[in-house]
């Protein structure tokens, strides 16, 4: 029997797996809003022959307030696209140092994405999205969360790749596809 992970480990994963399911569960309510939205948009163009303007943009909002956190639970989930073949090639041990940079890289990207986008909400903070009235800030605030998720959770993988006895691919949703 392998060991178990340390404590500390299994209470950190288990907190992120619930940060994992209330940002899905966020983006999923939202993604029914932006359904509703652009039912109302077509019912507003096509029936009540009055566009209504401000959908458009809310949507666009929507959109990246729903992909780009549920992006960061791809990291944790492993439900990205992946080449394996050269990775499967290797030794298991090889295989493992191998995740652990793929790991280590996306943490990386996550925090860069993270800082440049903050960056980006400072810098346009200042001015109104046109019909909304709300910051333009609010367009890159979304790249930011999902930057910061997708560090917490490279975090994690980077742990267990360490420290849990299976192999990388054998965790998350994607260990439901490999045969």
């Amino acid at each position: 029997m392998s060991a178990p992970l340390p404590p500390a480990l299994a209470l950190f994963s288990r907190a992120l797996g619930a940060l994992s399911a209330v940002t899905v569960a966020v983006a999923g309510v939202a993604l029914v809003v932006l359904v509703g939205m652009m039912g109302w948009l077509v019912f507003g163009r096509y029936v009540l022959n009055d566009t209504p303007t401000w959908i458009e943009r809310v949507a666009t909002l929507a959109i990246l307030s729903i992909a780009m956190p549920v992006a960061a639970v791809g990291v944790r989930e492993r439900f990205h696209l992946s080449v394996l073949g050269v990775r499967e090639a290797l030794p298991q041990g090889a295989q493992r140092w191998v995740a652990l940079g793929c790991d280590g890289l996306m943490g990386a990207f996550g925090a860069g994405m993270a800082w440049w986008s903050w960056e980006l909400v400072e810098m346009v903070g200042p001015f109104k999205i046109p019909l909304l009235g709300i910051s333009q800030g609010w367009t890159y605030a979304p790249m930011m969360v999902g930057g910061c998720l997708m560090v917490l959770f490279a975090i994690e993988q980077v742990l267990l790749d360490i420290f849990a006895p299976e192999a990388p691919e054998k965790r998350g949703v994607a260990a439901a596809f490999l045969e």
